[in-house]
C-alpha cells in the first residue's frame, strides 16, 4: 500500500499517470474523506462547527487543548507531480465528502538535516505532492469575525524547509485572537529550474520561482477561503525568516502579490541585502541545462521522468556541507519579478505597505568577526575594505585584542544583514508611503550545560534564527527530544512582549503596544528596537551606516548562515 500513499490527497488524476494509478489514486482520496485517519486523530477532539467549506470542497480539522481550531494539511494546489513538475502550480479540483484535515502534508522534497543541529525537531514525510497549507484558528474565530490575518513563510536558502517544523506552530499566536496560516513552497532544482524548454512551454515565457509562485497560489487560496475560518481576507499579513524574509522583500516587490496581502514581517535577510545576487533569465536556463547534462537526460520529458531524489544528489547545499554540485536559485525572471527588488523599489512600482524587518544581533560573520586578535582584525580590514580601510577603522577603532573582538562582531553586523535591513527601510522611505519599523533581537538562548551542537550556537550569542521562537512562543519545541534549553520566566515574558508586537501590526499596521514603544524607521530619526535584556528603542550610527552603502563601499562576499 505504500506506493498508493504517495498519491494526492484530494488532488487531480491526469490520465498521463496510467488507469492503474488514476484508480488507486481514487480510492485512496475517498478512504482518506470518508474516514478518520487513526494516527493523526488519537486524542483529537472534532471542532463543533465543522465541517467548513470552501472553493474545493469540505474540510474538518481537530480541536486542540487550547481552545484553538486546527486545520492541517489542506491543499492549496493541485500536486506538482509527473506532467506538472516544473510548472506554475495549478488549481486543485474539487472534491466530494469531507476532508480531513487533522495532520500535516509532507514538506517539499529536500536533503535533511543534521540531526545535530540545534534546532532539529525530527523528521518529516517527504516528497514533491507537498503544497499543502495549515491553519490555526483563535477558539472564537468563526465566519463573519474578520480576524488578522498571519501567514508564515519557511526560511531554508531556498533548498530547504517546512511549514511542519516545530518551531513554526501557529497555536500561541492564533490564541491571541488571529488566524495563523503556514504552507509548504517547492525548494531546491525542484523549486527553482529554470530550462529554455521551460520558457517556451510557459504562457509567460519564463521559467524557474516555481516557489514563488507557490507562495503567490498560497496567498490567492487564503484570499478566497481565510473568510470561512473566521480571517479577514482584507487584513493579511506575511512573516518569514531568512529565504523568508527574502520572500516577504520578493512579495512586496512583485507585481502579482499586487492585493493579496497588507503588510509584511522579515526576520533576518531581504533581496536589499547585496550578498545575495540572483541571476538573470538566460544565466539561470545556462545552469538549467547544466542540470540536463548532469542528470544524462535528453529532454525536459526525460528530466520529468527521473526520480526526485536523483535530482537532490546533483544539487549543491552549502547548509550541510556543500554537496552535490550544481546551486539553483531563485531567478529575475521578468515574470514574478520584472527586474531586482532594489530597482523595483527605485520606480516606485513596489506595493507600498507598512513593513517590520529586522536581524539578530549575532548572525553576521565574516573575517572581521572571526579575527582572533588585533593583528588579525587590521589584517583583515584591509583585505575587505582596501584603500578604504583607513577610514572604516576610524569608524570601528580598537588598540587591544578585547576592542578588535568586539568591533570585529559590531562590523561584521553593521556591515552585512543589518546594510541589507537599513537598505530596504530607505528604498521603502525613499518611493514609498507606508511606515517601516526595524528591530535587533540580542538575547542569547539560556542553554543547557553541556549541551553539545553540530553548529555550536552558544559560542556565537544571538544567531540566525534564534528570535523565531520568540516571536511565535515555541520555545518548548527545542527540548522536543532531549533538553538543549534552561528557559526562564525572563524567556517567556520576552516571547509574550514580541507575540503582542506581532500581533498588534497584524491587526492595524502599528506594531507599537501599551508595553513597547516602537518608533518609525525615518533618514531623519533611525532608530530601532532591541529585543533583548534590556529591551528598547535605539539609533543607528549613521556615520558607521553610510560607511556601509554600496555608493561608498562593496566589501568582498562574507560568510554567512542561512537556515
Amino acid at each position: 500500500m505504500s506506493w498508493i500513499a504517495i498519491m494526492p490527497w484530494g488532488g487531480v488524476r491526469r490520465a498521463a499517470l496510467g488507469p492503474l494509478i488514476a484508480v488507486a489514486s481514487a480510492l485512496y482520496i475517498l478512504s482518506m474523506m470518508s474516514a478518520p485517519r487513526a494516527m493523526a486523530q488519537a486524542g483529537a477532539r472534532p471542532i463543533p462547527e465543522d465541517p467548513v467549506n470552501i472553493d474545493s470542497g469540505a474540510v474538518s480539522g481537530k480541536l486542540l487543548a487550547s481552545g484553538v481550531k486546527a486545520y492541517f494539511g489542506i491543499p492549496y494546489a493541485a500536486p506538482p507531480v509527473g506532467d506538472l513538475r516544473w510548472r506554475e502550480p495549478q488549481r486543485i479540483e474539487p472534491w466530494q465528502g469531507v476532508y480531513h484535515a487533522d495532520r500535516m502534508g509532507a514538506e517539499c522534497i529536500q536533503v535533511l538535516r543534521r540531526h545535530d543541529l540545534n534546532h532539529y525537531f525530527g523528521e518529516e514525510a517527504t516528497g514533491e505532492n507537498c503544497l499543502y497549507l495549515n491553519i490555526w484558528a483563535s477558539k472564537d474565530a468563526k465566519l463573519g469575525m474578520k480576524l488578522p490575518v498571519i501567514v508564515w513563510i519557511y526560511g531554508g536558502g531556498f533548498t530547504l524547509g517546512s511549514s511542519g517544523m516545530a518551531m513554526y506552530d501557529g497555536e500561541n499566536v492564533a490564541k491571541k485572537g488571529t488566524i495563523f496560516v503556514s504552507f509548504n513552497y517547492r525548494v531546491g532544482i525542484l523549486g527553482n529550474l529554470a530550462h529554455p524548454e521551460l520558457t517556451a512551454e510557459s504562457p509567460h515565457h519564463v521559467s524557474g520561482n516555481y516557489g514563488f509562485l507557490d507562495q503567490i497560489a498560497a496567498l490567492q487560496w487564503i484570499k478566497r477561503n481565510i473568510a470561512q475560518f473566521g480571517g479577514d481576507p482584507d487584513n493579511v499579513t506575511i512573516t518569514g525568516q531568512s529565504a523568508g524574509a527574502m520572500s516577504v522583500s520578493a512579495l512586496e516587490a512583485s507585481p502579482l502579490a499586487k492585493g493579496l496581502f497588507n503588510r509584511g514581517v522579515a526576520m533576518s535577510l531581504s533581496m536589499f541585502d547585496s550578498r545575495f545576487k540572483f541571476p538573470t533569465l538566460p544565466e539561470a536556463e545556462k545552469t538549467g541545462l547544466e542540470v540536463q547534462s548532469a542528470l544524462g537526460a535528453a529532454s525536459l520529458a526525460e528530466m520529468r521522468l527521473i526520480q526526485a531524489d536523483k535530482i537532490l544528489a546533483i544539487q549543491k547545499d552549502c547548509q550541510l556541507g556543500c554537496a552535490g554540485t550544481i546551486a539553483v536559485s531563485p531567478d529575475i525572471d521578468g515574470y514574478f519579478l520584472p527586474d531586482t527588488v532594489p530597482k523595483i523599489f527605485a520606480a516606485g512600482k513596489q506595493n507600498d505597505m507598512a513593513t517590520v524587518a529586522g536581524f539578530t544581533r549575532d548572525e553576521s560573520s565574516n573575517d572581521l568577526r572571526t579575527a582572533a586578535n588585533l593583528e588579525g582584525y587590521l589584517a583583515a580590514a584591509r583585505k575587505l575594505y582596501g584603500d578604504q580601510a583607513e577610514r572604516f577603522l576610524a569608524l570601528y577603532p580598537a588598540k587591544t585584542d578585547e576592542e578588535a573582538k568586539a568591533m570585529g562582531l559590531l562590523a561584521a553586523r553593521e556591515g552585512l544583514v543589518e546594510a541589507g535591513t537599513r537598505n530596504w527601510a530607505r528604498a521603502q522611505r525613499k518611493t514609498g508611503k507606508a511606515p517601516f519599523h526595524m528591530y535587533m533581537f540580542s538575547r542569547v538562548h539560556p542553554f543547557a550545560a553541556g549541551v553539545q551542537f553540530f553548529d555550536s550556537p552558544q559560542k556565537i550569542g544571538a544567531y540566525h534564527t534564534s528570535d523565531v521562537p520568540y516571536w511565535f512562543g515555541t520555545q518548548d519545541a527545542f527540548n522536543k527530544f532531549r533538553v538543549t534549553r534552561v528557559w526562564t520566566e525572563f524567556d517567556r515574558a520576552l516571547s509574550e512582549r514580541m507575540m503582542d508586537t506581532l500581533v498588534a501590526f497584524a491587526r492595524n499596521g502599528e506594531p507599537s503596544t501599551s508595553a513597547t514603544s516602537w518608533p518609525q524607521w525615518t533618514e531623519d530619526a533611525p532608530k530601532y528596537l532591541e529585543f533583548g535584556d534590556d529591551t528598547g528603542v535605539r539609533e543607528e550610527d549613521r556615520a558607521r551606516m553610510d560607511f556601509h552603502t554600496p555608493a561608498n563601499v562593496t566589501p568582498s562576499t562574507p560568510r554567512v548562515s542561512r537556515d
